[in-house]
């Protein structure tokens, strides 16, 4: 897997990426992430690469030119066309079962956006698809592209110890993941549920399906409208 992210501040996806498991994964080579300053490819003498939006309004705009010559240069580098990918609140939402979906594909680029966004023209040129991590707004499309990525990439082989790792997890199969506990056994008087101590394999799985149904049926009943 190879994801490339195109970005204002570079650096700030850097400080995550190489940290913990997705750092590992990096130096392992079991995934293959890096980071693109969009104002190296700015021609302004001062690299910069916004500037205020026709008709008014308040803050700036990223010109498309930086934009598109980023990009541009990003998809040279690989030997198929990758898909690009632009994340912003007007997007789609991320949803686990999109994860799945492109970690299943060889590559792709992510597109961050800063200020008030990127000129709407070189949006429609470059972009195949817009994603969404939430109806909210932060300063700037780093973050959800390290959501993006970090959730992509831990689907990936050799970024956890198995499969086993993600497949049970909240989400992954359409409902929540049942509660978990360890040591110690008993913490300020509250004990941890018998049937997880029996060495009953059977009773705990069925302990843990019938958990995960009572927890999305309480907190997210909608994910269970929408798998029917």
């Amino acid at each position: 897997m190879r994801i490339e992210i195109a970005s204002l501040f570079p650096q700030m996806c850097e400080s995550v990426l190489n940290t913990s498991i997705i750092g590992r994964a990096r130096k392992s080579g079991a995934i293959q992430i890096n980071c693109h300053d969009i104002r190296d490819y700015s021609q302004n003498k001062h690299k910069r690469t916004d500037d205020a939006p026709f008709g008014g309004g308040m803050g700036m705009l990223m010109t498309p030119e930086p934009v598109y010559r980023c990009i541009t240069a990003i998809k040279n580098t690989f030997d198929f066309s990758p898909k690009v990918i632009y994340m912003t609140p007007a997007g789609t939402p991320l949803v686990q079962e999109k994860v799945v979906r492109l970690a299943e594909e060889p590559g792709f680029i992510i597109l961050c956006g800063h200020y008030e966004g990127i000129d709407q023209r070189v949006i429609d040129v470059v972009a195949d698809e817009e994603i969404s991590i939430g109806d909210y707004i932060l300063t700037g499309g780093e973050l959800p592209a390290l959501i993006l990525a970090d959730a992509v990439a831990r689907l990936c082989p050799g970024t956890l110890p198995n499969e086993e790792c993600f497949t049970e997890e909240s989400h992954y199969s359409g409902s929540l993941e049942y509660a978990q506990y360890t040591r110690p056994y008993e913490w300020m008087g509250i004990k941890v549920p018998e049937v997880l101590v029996s060495g009953n394999h059977a009773m705990i799985k069925n302990w843990r399906e019938e958990d995960s149904r009572k927890r999305t049926q309480e907190r997210r009943p909608d994910l269970i409208k929408s798998s029917k």
